[in-house]
């Protein structure tokens, strides 16, 4: 995952580090300097700020006091909680936490070695498809020589501070970080996919089918290494970290540090009892104001779990900002969850393994309609089709699908203003089973995501066995950015972008001949078969000009739904397309039946329904069973 790490801004930390060495000074970071540019991209900082060493603002400063913890963090005065969750969720996984930390114990203060420190740190992000190695100094902003950003409870403790400071480099300036996303940062710790749950809109809290299924696939994610945090909506500005009457805060990102299922009773009792709970532990990041409801610290309940399982649980009474919840309470007061799962690619797990493609794309504006690349959402239909578009397939009878698409994050800058997203989403549609080129007419939608403002949107879909189409856009047609596709599936999909509209012409086209007429086969079912006492286990082909397209089995029936679709660009429109029906056997497969379609251009009747007859050319007979069919032409190649 890390085999390469792009330098952010071309800055190498090892050679960097080395000069300051060499040079005996503390290194001071050019492209993101102790400025009020670095803290705001409006406005002004109150009076006072300092930006100051570690060495300055405390002895002794250490990298990690005691280790790392997510009790370490403390929110400071930027709105930036959805980020010290972030963190709290990291700190508590050693695995992602070393990760954004290279090199930790090299990167720590040697008090026996003063002259090996040199000011400066490197941390690693993910960003748009790739890691990124982000170089800071240590100057941090004080006031009072307190830290005014995110600090840890340890004042020597710096960890936290720097990592934030990487963070803010990245986003343009310390003020980016107001109101951000938890998703954002969880992927952005990981290389992960987030999912965002509205529990509201699912009514989890009333419906305890869902509710318990739901809790499976926290558990699954948060034992598979994954990263989740919970908040409640804050409606409108006076809602925002206000204080609810059971403790809990509104428009607070709160990291999800533990998912158990808790085992009630005392002594042999709770072994041979099966009673059950379903318990979330969470953490503020103000490190204070807890939950005061059922299962909080102090709370009876606790009564209820022997003093052994609470000691592995970690329960305390310390106002810590750390408190256990049950799933069916968190799914009554909190409205939002997102989870960030480690999407696992290695065929050496015991997993489930996922099989991922990775696609870079832009929005693109130009006159030529075939040429435009951002046509906006499909409540524009004139232009609708004028998005990029890429094409996957489905090779299992039913597989999960995980889609995710991110729009390259902006930075906010003095010179550039606040970085806006774009309004994104994307729709999925069923194609023709052999489609190479760009689609330019409605087929059936199978699946569409939310348009939403946010860096990234995802879905998690369960399609049938065929080939797909996802067209990415933004909400409005003419904006331009780029972007991140990133499909996951049980196996490979082949998903490609599509960038042609029809076949390319060639210097062999006047000789071999160029298509005159495109032309879709939709083949809906069959009725009627030559039956077996077991049903018919039939499949059907279509056939035009050495092209064929082969459909799944339907077993066990004389009447099969196959529905079907096949796309020609046909040379000679004048030959037949040829639609066969077979038998599948185990030696040898049995034919059924064929149909042959004209399939012109000014047949205005699209459904047909055939009778199968056999392969004498000269007379053919009728054989049991019809097959139905609809078919369109024209004599434009971009018509379908």
């Amino acid at each position: 995952m890390f085999s390469c790490v792009k330098p952010y801004e071309d800055q190498n930390y090892s050679a960097l580090k080395r000069a300051c060495l060499r040079r005996k000074v503390l290194f001071e970071d050019p492209t993101f300097p102790a400025t009020d540019d670095s803290l705001f991209y409006t406005g002004t900082p109150g009076p006072g700020v300092r930006w100051k060493r570690p060495k300055d603002i405390c002895e002794d400063p250490r990298l990690f006091v005691d280790g790392i913890s997510s009790h370490d963090l403390h929110q400071g005065q930027v709105g930036n909680c959805w980020f010290v969750a972030a963190c709290s969720s990291l700190a508590s996984r050693e695995s992602l936490w070393q990760k954004v930390i290279p090199d930790w114990k090299e990167q720590e203060w040697d008090p026996e070695k003063p002259n090996t420190y040199a000011g400066i740190f490197h941390f690693h992000f993910w960003r748009f498809g790739e890691w990124v190695d982000v170089v800071i100094d240590d100057r941090l902003p004080t006031v009072n020589n307190q830290l005014i950003y995110c600090h840890s409870s340890s004042r020597n403790e710096f960890w936290c501070a720097l990592v934030e400071k990487a963070y803010a480099k990245l986003a343009g300036c310390y003020q980016a970080l107001d109101g951000g996303n938890t998703a954002d940062a969880l992927v952005d710790f990981t290389g992960g996919v987030s999912e965002p749950i509205d529990l509201t809109e699912g009514d989890f809290a009333s419906d305890e089918a869902k509710r318990s299924q739901l809790f499976e696939r926290v558990l699954k994610v948060h034992s598979r290494g994954g990263l989740i945090s919970a908040s409640i909506k804050a409606v409108t500005a006076a809602d925002m970290e206000a204080r609810l009457a059971c403790g809990l805060v509104k428009g607070h990102a709160y990291a999800i540090t533990d998912v158990r299922k808790v085992r009630l009773g005392r002594g042999l009792l709770a072994f041979f009892k099966s009673e059950k709970l379903d318990m979330i532990r969470l953490r503020n990041p103000w490190g204070e104001r807890e939950w005061n409801g059922p299962w909080s610290d102090t709370s009876e309940e606790w009564q209820k779990v022997s003093k052994s399982e609470r000691e592995k649980l970690g329960v305390t009474v310390q106002d810590d900002g750390e408190f256990w919840m049950t799933f069916e309470d968190v799914c009554r007061y909190f409205t939002d969850i997102i989870k960030c799962r480690l999407i696992n690619t290695s065929y050496l797990s015991i997993h489930k393994t996922w099989e991922e493609a990775r696609l870079c794309g832009a929005w693109t504006r130009h006159e030529d309609p075939l040429l435009n690349r951002s046509g906006g959402c499909i409540n524009h239909k004139d232009t609708f089709f004028q998005n990029p578009q890429y094409i996957f397939d489905v090779k299992k009878p039913e597989d999960e699908v995980l889609i995710c698409i991110q729009q390259r994050p902006k930075q906010s800058t003095r010179r550039d203003g606040k970085g806006e997203n774009l309004a994104i989403g994307f729709d999925i549609y069923k194609v023709e089973e052999n489609r190479q080129y760009r689609v330019h007419s409605l087929p059936h939608r199978t699946a569409s995501s939310i348009y939403i403002n946010s860096r990234s949107v995802f879905l998690r879909t369960e399609q049938p066995e065929g080939r797909y189409v996802i067209i990415p856009t933004t909400f409005e047609p003419g904006h331009t950015g780029e972007f991140l596709l990133r499909i996951f599936t049980d196996v490979p999909s082949n998903c490609r972008e599509l960038r042609l509209d029809e076949p390319p012409r060639s210097c062999w086209s006047s000789l071999c001949g160029y298509p005159q007429q495109v032309t879709q086969v939709h083949v809906l079912g069959a009725a009627g078969l030559k039956d077996s006492p077991a049903g018919a286990n039939s499949y059907v082909i279509i056939k035009s000009e050495g092209d064929k397209v082969r459909s799944a089995v339907q077993k066990g029936t004389s009447t099969p739904e196959y529905d079907v679709k096949a796309i020609f660009y046909r040379k000679k429109p004048s030959q037949p397309i040829t639609v066969q029906i077979w038998n599948y056997r185990v030696l040898k497969d049995e034919f059924l039946g064929q149909v042959h379609l004209k399939a012109s251009s000014d047949d205005l009747q699209a459904l047909h329904t055939l009778h199968l007859r056999d392969r004498n050319s000269q007379q053919p007979s009728d054989l049991p069973g019809t097959v139905a069919v609809r078919i369109f032409s024209s004599a434009s190649l971009t018509a379908i």
